[in-house]
């Protein structure tokens, strides 16, 4: 059985196994990785040979780190560490999966009110872990301004009452944790990933945030936007910040990953509405301090529109994919979650 594990930023790692009696009985470790001594993948590929056939990330690697620590002279792993190789054997093995072992819905842009698309983040995870999907891309577009908090912010913090009323624009909270979303149309480009959390087996949830955004960064870099991801989920380029990631965990296996990117803000504007917004504004590419944030128009001087079509072109050249739309079965479920849930005062103020 084979694995790979690609280390973000370092060299890949593959592993061939065979098991019996529930336990490693053979393995094999190679890749385009650097180690000195060479002869230490015996020890490498030795310290696999014996684990229970469903040792976690933590466990295996442990024995690597164990059998290399009791060798004579230092090991130097260059590229890959004996975490980087757990990760291989335990797709190996089947307990995790690879982008390649998965087939993604793609959903493009669909117009509807903005919460909806905050509803459909909590539907759709369920769908996947329920079985009825399998893992999804999905753009959103809205047709309204709202502001969009995050889980654990506080209401009164975040937002000015009086600016958010003169300007016409909502409060939502959302279900993942992060920053205010200052959502106007157009403004922003803003997609949601959800994936089986086997995906990110062994990673940290640094590791994690930077790995399922591994492909807009390509995405980017094909439209002349150098990025790079800061700890723990900006991503951002030479001007400044570009945009956030949050996620959450559900039972069932499943992980939501979404990301928001500032195209064209009215930074006046989201100053008057947001209470933290011109603390925002020191961080992400401006034109203009007083005007407008806007890293992703500036940088390429590409529409909004050719932007999320080079996105979605770039995630079907790295994956498999099908194209996909929501059921009214999914819309029936956002919009009763709409009514009974995001849309009431005791969801948005749950932390006043």
């Amino acid at each position: 059985m084979h694995g790979e594990y690609k280390v973000r930023g370092g060299k890949l790692v593959a592993v061939d196994v065979g098991t019996g009696d529930g336990a490693i009985v053979a393995a094999h470790v190679y890749g385009d990785f650097f180690l000195e001594p060479d002869d230490a993948l015996e020890d490498i590929a030795g310290a696999l040979q014996g684990a229970p056939a469903d040792a976690g990330v933590d466990e295996l690697a442990a024995r690597i780190e164990e059998r290399l620590a009791a060798r004579p002279e230092p090991v130097r792993m260059i590229g890959f560490d004996a975490r980087a190789v757990a990760i291989a054997a335990r797709r190996a093995l089947g307990r995790a999966s690879s982008w390649e072992d998965l087939v993604f819905d793609v959903i493009p842009a669909v117009t509807m009110a903005p919460v909806m698309h905050v509803a459909l983040d909590e539907v759709l995870p369920l769908e996947v872990a329920a079985g009825r999907r399998p893992p999804l891309l999905r753009i959103w577009d809205w047709d309204s301004p709202l502001v969009v908090i995050g889980s654990y912010q506080s209401l009164r913090n975040e937002v000015d009452p009086e600016g958010a009323a003169r300007h016409g624009i909502g409060v939502v909270r959302r279900i993942t944790g992060g920053g205010a979303m200052f959502m106007e149309p157009g403004n922003c480009i803003t997609y949601s990933l959800v994936v089986p959390t086997a995906l990110v087996e062994g990673l940290s949830f640094e590791q994690a945030y930077a790995y399922l955004d591994d492909w807009v960064m390509g995405a980017l870099a094909e439209i002349g936007v150098r990025a790079r991801y800061v700890p723990l989920n900006d991503i951002a380029s030479e001007q400044g910040k570009i945009g956030g990631a949050a996620q959450r965990r559900f039972a069932g296996g499943v992980l939501l990953h979404h990301v928001t990117m500032s195209y064209d803000i009215d930074a006046e504007k989201m100053g008057e509405v947001l209470r933290t917004g011109k603390e925002k504004l020191s961080d992400k590419g401006t034109r203009s301090a007083v005007k407008r944030v806007d890293p992703m128009r500036s940088q390429t001087g590409l529409p909004r529109d050719a932007i999320i079509a080079g996105f979605l072109d770039h995630f079907r050249s790295r994956y498999a994919t099908r194209e996909s739309a929501y059921t009214a079965a999914e819309l029936e479920r956002a919009e009763e979650l709409v009514r009974t849930k995001f849309s009431t005062p005791e969801w948005t103020a749950r932390v006043p």
